[in-house]
């Protein structure tokens, strides 16, 4: 699997002698798992951990909805301080009596009477680069730490370059540039470039630009006068940069929790753009969604994605119009929220995703 240097994924999982399940799983234990967690009819008995696996792929192995592992595995939110990997060789168990699945590797001489004992593997360290992740990280590592999205009220009050030394019209890596605005203290910068803006299909309203990022900067020298500039160095370029480009602050490095959910609150979104200008995703492919934060999404909330129902004539009654129903046919991923906006990474869809389709809570 590719270095996966700028997250790490953490995850609890429910080991074969819990003694104690956290309250999630206390609660689903005192009542019938939901049809949505159902298992598959033909589930196999176990499944042995390769490299390259993901905990999605694995489940969906046994389960008729991949992203319901938390639930079977007996996971709870709150575990994510007790972070436990999942690496290649070892083995999860479909534990058929209790309807959950365990996971363990064989101890030595295991096999040797019939039984195969199990121990947990535990690591509470950093990602370690053979331990398996949650979804296919490496689709989703470039959109993590750059910018995606300039909400309005960013657009108004971020800082931007205004001129460069000798009048050069472009800049990269290792060139001044000087910029004006309020760096609120900051000294390590994003640049970007205002790109296509978002609406909402409902209400066709602009809710945000999708950001270009440009490359990064570090401040060199702070004005001297009202009304001086500041001096700062291009440290990496991938575009180059040129007057009016705006600046963001760099983030932390993201440290994500990916346990998939449903929302906490109904969601009813629908998809406003596909990353890349495309007219059409599909499988692994990146959405934006017209909902975020405000809406109570959260990383790792999963929500069903379906082709909104046809309005048509009834030709056996007077063609009198009617409404087909939606038409579910994936989920999507949500791995980063903004204030109005989401993105999300479209999984096991049977069609393609266009804009405009719905993004709701998970039956």
């Amino acid at each position: 699997m590719k270095k996966f240097s700028t997250i790490a994924l953490l995850f609890a999982i429910a080991f074969p002698a819990l003694q104690a399940l956290p309250a999630y799983a206390q609660e689903q234990k005192a009542s019938p798992r939901s049809n949505k967690c159902a298992f598959l009819p033909d589930a196999p008995d176990k499944h042995v951990v390769v490299k390259g696996d993901t905990l999605w792929g694995i489940s969906g192995k046994f389960l008729q909805n991949p992203w319901c592992w938390p639930e079977v595995w007996g996971m709870n939110r709150d575990e994510i301080r007790n972070p436990h990997w999942i690496y290649p060789n070892q083995i999860v168990y479909f534990d058929r009596t209790t309807g959950r699945l365990r996971l363990g590797s064989p101890v030595n001489g295991a096999g040797k009477s019939g039984t195969t004992h199990l121990t947990p593997q535990i690591r509470s360290e950093s990602m370690d680069k053979d331990a398996i992740s949650a979804i296919p990280a490496n689709l989703i590592e470039p959109f993590l730490s750059q910018p995606l999205i300039i909400e309005l009220d960013e657009m108004a009050t971020a800082p931007r370059i205004v001129a460069a030394p000798e009048g050069r019209v472009t800049m990269s890596k290792s060139d001044k540039a000087y910029v004006r605005g309020d760096l609120q203290g900051g000294t390590s910068f994003q640049v970007f470039r205002p790109g296509v803006p978002l609406k909402d299909p409902e209400t066709k309203a602009v809710i945000g630009y999708e950001a270009v990022f440009l490359g990064t900067m570090k401040l060199e020298r702070t004005a001297k006068t009202p009304d001086g500039v500041d001096t700062f160095m291009v440290v990496s370029s991938k575009e180059e940069m040129a007057v009016g480009d705006r600046l963001k602050p760099t983030p932390p490095t993201p440290i994500f929790n990916y346990m998939p959910h449903a929302p906490e609150q109904a969601v009813n979104a629908r998809v406003v753009s596909i990353y890349g200008g495309v007219n059409q995703a599909g499988q692994n492919s990146i959405v934006s969604i017209n909902r975020g934060s405000d809406a109570g999404l959260d990383v790792g909330t999963v929500l069903g994605l379906s082709r909104y129902g046809q309005v048509i004539a009834d030709r056996t009654d007077n063609k009198k119009m009617i409404r087909l129903p939606d038409e579910l046919y994936g989920s999507l991923f949500v791995f980063r929220v903004f204030k109005n906006i989401s993105y999300g990474l479209v999984m096991e869809v049977t069609d393609t995703v266009v804009v405009g389709d719905l993004a709701q809570s998970p039956e």
